[in-house]
C-alpha cells in the first residue's frame, strides 16, 4: 500500500484547509485510515481515524473543526480542518488503520504534509 498525501500550506488562524490522502496498492479497501501530526518538539499525536465501516473517532482538541472522511471510489480519505488555530501547526500523515486483538494498528504511512497556522 502506498499513500500520498497533499493539501497543507500556511492559512491565517481562523481559516481552513483540506488535507487529501491517495491510497493505492492490493487490498486498500479493507482498510481503515488515519490521520496523524507531529508538532515541533513534540511527538505525534493521532487527529482523527475512519473506520472501514465508516466509524469515526477525533482527538479532544480537534472536536467540532476537523472532520475525517473518506471517499472508497477514489481511495481517497480527507481531513477538513476549519476554525484553524496556530496550535494546529504541524506536519500531517496519514496512514492505514486496523483495529487487531492487540488495539489500534497503523501499518502503511504516507509523507507528512506541513500545515501552518499563522495567528
Amino acid at each position: 500500500v502506498q499513500l500520498q498525501a497533499s493539501g497543507g500550506g500556511l492559512v491565517q488562524a481562523g481559516g481552513s484547509l483540506r488535507l487529501s490522502c491517495v491510497a493505492s496498492g492490493s487490498m486498500v479497501s479493507i482498510y481503515g485510515m488515519a490521520w496523524h501530526r507531529q508538532a515541533p518538539g513534540k511527538q505525534r499525536e493521532l487527529v482523527a481515524s475512519i473506520a472501514s465501516s465508516g466509524r469515526t473517532n477525533y482527538a479532544d482538541s480537534v472536536k467540532g473543526r476537523f472532520t475525517i472522511s473518506r471517499d472508497n471510489a477514489k481511495n481517497t480519505v480527507y481531513l477538513q480542518m476549519n476554525s484553524l488555530k496556530p496550535e494546529d501547526t504541524a506536519v500531517y500523515y496519514c496512514s492505514t488503520f486496523r483495529t487487531t486483538a492487540w488495539g489500534d494498528s497503523y501499518d502503511y504511512w504516507g509523507q507528512g504534509t506541513l500545515v501552518t497556522v499563522s495567528s
